[in-house]
Order: C-alpha cells, then sequence, then structure tokens
C-alpha cells in the first residue's frame, strides 16, 4: 500500500514529511537518527479526547456524566484505536526499527494505537480542527454507538453473556483457538459457544485479540436474531 492510498483511507491530506514522521516508531529513529513520532502522539491523544468527549456530549444528549465517560474511555481506548489502524492498514506502513520488525510490530495494539494519535495530531496540523473532528468521526462513530450498547464494564464477553441469559441460554462463553502462520505473524482464530451452540468467530494477532472478536461478533449475531423475531411477531 502506498503512501497516497493511506491517506485515503485516512480521509485527510498530510505532507510528505509529517506524514514520514507520524509513521516513524522511535525504534527506527533511533537506529536512523532521526525524529520520532513521540510528539504528536501526545498532541493527538489531547485532540481526540476532546473530539470524542464533545462528539458524545452532542449525540447523547440523555447519557448520564458516567456514561458518557463510559463511551468515551471505549471509544479512544488502545484496542479501538489498533482496530482503526486495522481497517487502513495502518501497520504495513510504520516505520519500525529492525528488532520491532522481527518481534511483529506491525501487529501490536500498542504501536498502532499510538501511531494513529500521531496521525490526528499531524491531521490537525495541517488541516485544522475541522477536518481532523470529519476524520475522527468517521473512523471511530462505530465505537461509539458500540459504547453505548455495551454494559458498565465495557466488555462484549459479559454482554454476550447477559444478553444471552435474558433469552433463555445458560452458562458462560467458551472458545476454541486455532493457528496459522510463522511464529512472529501468527494469526489466532476463535470460535465462541454457549449454550451448546456455535456462535461468532474472530480472528487476531493474540488469543485474548481473536476471544474479544468472536464474543463481540457473538453479540451482534444475538442482538439480530433478537431483532429479527421481534419484527416476526409485529
Amino acid at each position: 500500500m502506498s503512501s497516497h492510498e493511506l491517506l485515503l483511507a485516512w480521509g485527510a491530506p498530510i505532507s510528505r514529511p509529517l506524514l514520514r514522521r507520524a509513521l516513524t516508531h522511535r525504534s527506527f529513529a533511533y537506529e536512523h537518527d532521526e525524529p520520532h513520532n513521540e510528539r504528536l502522539e501526545f498532541l493527538g491523544d489531547s485532540i481526540l479526547g476532546l473530539i470524542i468527549a464533545e462528539k458524545v456530549f452532542r449525540e447523547y444528549p440523555d447519557a448520564s456524566e458516567g456514561d458518557m465517560s463510559r463511551m468515551k474511555t471505549y471509544a479512544v481506548s488502545e484496542k479501538a484505536l489498533a482496530d482503526v489502524a486495522h481497517a487502513i492498514n495502518l501497520g504495513k506502513e510504520i516505520r519500525l526499527g529492525r528488532g520491532e520488525e522481527r518481534s511483529g510490530g506491525r501487529e501490536k495494539d500498542s504501536i498502532l494505537s499510538d501511531t494513529v494519535e500521531a496521525l490526528i495530531a499531524a491531521t490537525y496540523l495541517e488541516n485544522g480542527m475541522e477536518t481532523t473532528r470529519e476524520v475522527v468521526s468517521d473512523l471511530l462513530d462505530q465505537k461509539i454507538k458500540d459504547a453505548s450498547l455495551l454494559g458498565p464494564n465495557l466488555d462484549w464477553q459479559t454482554s454476550f453473556e447477559e444478553l444471552a441469559r435474558k433469552h433463555g441460554y445458560e452458562g458462560t462463553m467458551e472458545c476454541t483457538i486455532t493457528s496459522t502462520g510463522p511464529d512472529h505473524a501468527r494469526v489466532f482464530t476463535a470460535q465462541a459457544f454457549l449454550g451448546g451452540e456455535a456462535w461468532g468467530k474472530g480472528e487476531g494477532s493474540s488469543q485474548k485479540n481473536a476471544r474479544h472478536k468472536a464474543a463481540e461478533a457473538s453479540y451482534r449475531m444475538l442482538a439480530g436474531r433478537c431483532e429479527d423475531e421481534k419484527m416476526t411477531k409485529k
């Protein structure tokens, strides 16, 4: 993927020098004696928090302070930002040092989320707040909607189990885990089971991520089934 394709997926222009810096991890910078993206990460984190807080405040007028805080926490979390990075194939463009490259740094949630924050700062510096607000809104709108569905623990597995119990299912979610690929780029697949029935599947760079995505897929599957049943009864 080229820088042009990355920026198309991102949704805003960034000049080559600033983009280069935003994509430069400290491991690469130390090996090549050039600036890294940590100052941009710092700025991007603050901008992101403001944009999400404002969006939640405006779009959920009936939400309590606790609910707004919960939605914001989920939307700006390392996992949420890493999901955004995966969606736009950001990992392929990050400039990593040799050690991080060998250890699978392109799939690490911490590196991916930090780079998203750096890109947010770069977008703000070159395009201003309005464009940055549009980019962040487009990329994280679904995460905010997801947070509005989840319980106080912001946990897909617990939310799935609670919804399942309301509809007559018993037990807790269990997963079978399989994996493919070499050790440095292994992909894990989780298949969720509950109440003697197979539910959603999820893939990730770790067993934890795969299980998380399987729980999310299971929640959406059951919620969709419940909605279909409601429509049928009407």
